[in-house]
């Protein structure tokens, strides 16, 4: 691997690769929210909250993190704005006190946030507008969870320390190095990376994430799926690979106000990246060095899948998070790097349809689902016994059918994204 593309590839893990405290969406309505009362330089007497349909369907029920139990799109923008730090991105709620939110309840009982449905927007879509004593501001963020493209005062640009704000076109955000990624550079990074080079950066995801997985066994969290998983088969690999990534994701999706790494934009897509892999490692007696670099390519695998669907989508993310999860334990058992690129294309065939309804406690159950096929795209794979070209979407090669699959959730699964959401909101009756 060339000298640029070994950078490129290192750089978008440290981009991806960041601490969020609880669901990301939630997160980035608080962010932008902060930025804006930060660029106004007072309190505002009002806020405007326009939001993507997908960043509805994925704040409505989740609980924002360390609100103590508050949910929806008002509670998370008005809690950034009283006790934000929009320094800490998608830690932005991490330094919220008890008097910030009886602040943020009281506001929100009193109408202080108003939200609207953004229409022909990208899928991740948050523009907030703070008013007070005759000011306006504005922050805008889209395509990624803390790509700011907007950032305005009256009508000029603001400055906010430590905050760049994006080029973008008609198109949306340019010039995305992930589109540089493909199977085999990401085999060929993994394997060749010097080991110092990512070392502290994965030893964070796992030590991360495994916090809040174990949190997530400890605790009532949820619908408790890790748990209940390990109460079946608690000395099942397979059963305790689903259960670590599930029982982060219980921890998370109720409101544990405990950080995690995320991948894809994803705390779940983070977890789920890494836990099966750290669990089949232990279980191999896999070294240092093979866990972190299994995790390297399960991380940047998921990214290179996840990059044909798009941040937000009616695709459920687990999917290709857990092709990610798969190609890990893959290279821990030895697997070829044909192996590696069956075990994603018989992950993506197999629960490629899962959809995503919003961000709640039932993720837990759907990451569990898709590590299980991700094992079992594995199993196969080492087996010779494969998904062959011309079964439904499978293509001729392996990146024929990541695209393919990609489209599908893109393009094929948009009506389906409007659809969801407007059961959620209830604008769809269902008895006609």
């Amino acid at each position: 691997m060339d000298a640029t593309a070994h950078a490129n590839h290192l750089a978008i893990l440290k981009e991806e690769l960041v601490c969020a405290l609880g669901c990301t969406e939630p997160i980035a309505v608080a962010y932008a929210s902060a930025l804006a009362r930060t660029a106004l330089g007072r309190m505002p007497k009002h806020i405007v909250v326009s939001c993507s349909g997908n960043i509805v369907k994925n704040v409505k029920s989740v609980t924002v993190p360390n609100s103590n139990g508050m949910r929806g799109i008002e509670a998370a923008a008005t809690l950034g704005v009283v006790g934000g730090d929009e320094r800490r991105a998608l830690e932005v709620l991490e330094s919220v006190t008890d008097e910030h939110r009886a602040q943020a309840r009281e506001l929100v009982d009193k109408g202080f946030c108003s939200v609207e449905l953004a229409e022909d927007v990208p899928n991740l879509y948050v523009r907030v507008i703070a008013t007070a004593e005759g000011h306006t501001a504005v922050s805008c963020i889209q395509e990624r969870h803390t790509n700011v493209v907007e950032l305005t005062l009256d009508g000029n640009r603001a400055e906010v320390e430590g905050v760049s704000v994006a080029r973008v076109t008609e198109e949306g955000v340019t010039d995305d190095p992930r589109a540089t990624l493909s199977l085999s550079s990401v085999w060929e990074f993994a394997h060749t990376v010097e080991l110092a080079d990512v070392d502290e950066l994965i030893s964070f995801q796992i030590t991360t994430n495994k916090a809040i997985s174990d949190e997530g066994l400890r605790g009532n969290w949820g619908a408790n799926i890790g748990r209940t998983l390990l109460k079946s088969r608690s000395n099942d690999i397979t059963c305790k690979a689903r259960a670590s990534a599930a029982a982060g994701s219980d921890a998370r999706m109720s409101g544990c106000a405990m950080p995690v790494v995320i991948c894809c934009g994803s705390g779940n897509q983070g977890i789920t990246c890494s836990m099966p892999v750290l669990e089949y490692g232990h279980e191999l007696w896999s070294s240092h060095e093979d866990i972190i670099r299994a995790v390297v390519l399960s991380d940047l695998t998921a990214v290179h899948v996840k990059y044909y669907i798009g941040e937000l989508s009616a695709f459920c993310g687990a999917v290709s998070a857990s092709c990610g999860a798969g190609a890990g334990i893959c290279m821990l058992r030895g697997g070829s790097f044909e192996q590696f690129e069956a075990t994603v294309v018989n992950t993506l065939v197999n629960v490629g349809g899962i959809v995503c309804d919003g961000a709640k406690p039932s993720c837990a159950a759907k990451i569990s689902a898709a590590v299980d096929a991700a094992i079992l795209g594995c199993d196969m794979a080492l087996a010779n016994d494969n998904f062959l070209p011309g079964d439904g979407l499978v293509g001729d090669t392996p990146e024929e059918s990541i695209r393919a699959m990609g489209y599908v959730g893109r393009v094929g699964m948009q009506p389906t994204d409007v659809e969801i959401l407007n059961i959620m909101i209830g604008k769809t009756d269902l008895d006609r």
